[in-house]
């Protein structure tokens, strides 16, 4: 089977400049696929329209020649949708009447936010997800129960009618649990009516679609969201999202076969950010890591709340290139680290007086002490440059030592959020 279908994946624990790989990419895609994942998590795309912050939306929605497809593998809540929509239509001339949902997508209820909130709420300090109360996780607990509503449900209204009476007493009682008001029967069939009326028509089975594409060899693009560490199988349990933000998810997700994918692009930051709890071994607590939330502008799309930063970590890198079978990495925002006078590196873990080169389970990972390696800096503008050669020296061999480290090509380095800052080698 001769493919063109290519997945980006989240090599790091989310927020590493997908969205702009993906925008970048998808001017030559003819269908992007979104495959997990709900709006907990925003890509950010700068392109001639503006600036964006996307949820739920697939990053090729800017190519009217582009299909963008929110697969089965993820939950979706349609007011996002609908305002995301909306934003892009102010500004900009875009008809938008390429995006397309698969019919066996579930669909983020209002019950599903609220629960979200309070069952954070209930948590201990030391026990919060640090969940952005979407209402993913619920939505996703209710498809594994298989109770949860699907996108196909609204065209149904009879069917719909039925499954909602048969979940909103147990759905009322949670909520009664928690001292929350009840949701009435009519008032979710009126917001699926509303639903229905602006999005009925892009509802669709996809698999003949993406089938037909795959086969004959158009070009597919794969987007994530979240990177592997927040992961529910291989992430830092149970501070994970609900699903697999892998490329291995990215087939479950998209309904296409693991052969199908010829190339898996891995997003890497220069350094590390995190949003949300759970261990994170390079976090600094210093002026560097103040340094870098403040050149980084690191603040999470979604919720806004300041990102926790560190240095670059090799070994979780190292760990997620393996498991995502990377065959091309993108190492976005090396400009960030221009003004650093020396820059470092995790290269190692000591763990309990004993060392690692591995990414050992979340609990020990919680007892981890970083051993750093320590390049030197550039101390050189390098928003500029427009080819790996033009950048200044240590900076060249900072990537290639990441390379190394990896073991995975660095195809693409950027140096600056706008399309043309994208270095390709």
């Amino acid at each position: 089977m001769k493919t063109n279908v290519n997945a980006v994946v989240g090599i790091q624990y989310g927020d590493e400049g997908k969205g702009r790989i993906v925008d970048f990419l998808a001017q030559n895609a003819d269908i992007v696929i979104r495959y997990q994942g709900g709006d907990n998590a925003g890509h950010t795309v700068i392109n001639e329209y503006g600036k964006f912050g996307l949820h739920i939306l697939p990053s090729g929605i800017f190519n009217p020649e582009t299909m963008n497809i929110v697969s089965a593998g993820t939950v979706v809540n349609l007011n996002t949708m609908h305002a995301e929509l909306e934003e892009i239509r102010k500004k900009s001339s875009l008809e938008l009447d390429n995006i397309f949902i698969d019919e066996r997508a579930h669909l983020i209820m209002p019950y599903h936010q609220d629960l979200d909130g309070a069952e954070e709420l209930k948590r201990s300090d030391s026990q919060k997800i640090g969940t952005t109360k979407r209402g993913v996780g619920p939505c996703y607990t209710d498809k594994a129960a298989r109770i949860g509503i699907r996108a196909v449900d609204l065209l149904d209204e009879e069917y719909l009618e039925m499954r909602l009476k048969a979940l909103l007493p147990k759905k009322n009682r949670e909520l009664e649990y928690y001292g929350l008001a009840v949701y009435k029967l009519e008032d979710l069939m009126a917001l699926c009516a509303s639903w229905r009326k602006e999005f009925g028509d892009h509802i669709i089975d996809t698999v003949p679609v993406v089938r037909d594409a795959v086969e004959s060899g158009k070009q597919v693009l794969l987007e994530g969201q979240l990177g592997i560490m927040r992961d529910n199988d291989w992430g830092i349990f149970p501070y994970t999202t609900s699903s697999n933000p892998t490329v291995s998810g990215a087939c479950n997700g998209a309904g296409i076969p693991p052969r199908a994918i010829n190339r898996v692009f891995g997003v890497v930051k220069a350094y590390t950010t995190s949003v949300g709890g759970g261990p994170y071994p390079a976090e600094l607590f210093d002026e560097d890591g103040k340094k870098l939330r403040d050149i980084g502008h690191e603040y999470g799309v979604t919720t806004g709340r300041p990102r926790r930063c560190g240095w670059f970590d090799a070994v979780s890198a190292d760990y997620s290139c393996y498991m995502n079978g990377v065959t091309d990495l993108a190492l976005t925002k090396l400009d960030v680290l221009d003004t650093f006078k020396e820059i470092k590196i995790c290269t190692g873990y000591m763990i309990d007086g004993q060392y690692y080169n591995y990414l050992p389970e979340t609990r020990m990972q919680e007892r981890a002490k970083p051993v750093y390696e320590t390049l030197p800096g550039w101390m050189a503008d390098t928003t500029g440059c427009r080819t790996f050669e033009e950048l200044p020296e240590n900076a060249r061999n900072y990537v290639l030592h990441i390379e190394k480290l990896l073991g995975t090509h660095i195809t693409y380095v950027s140096v600056g959020p706008e399309r043309n800052q994208l270095i390709e080698r």
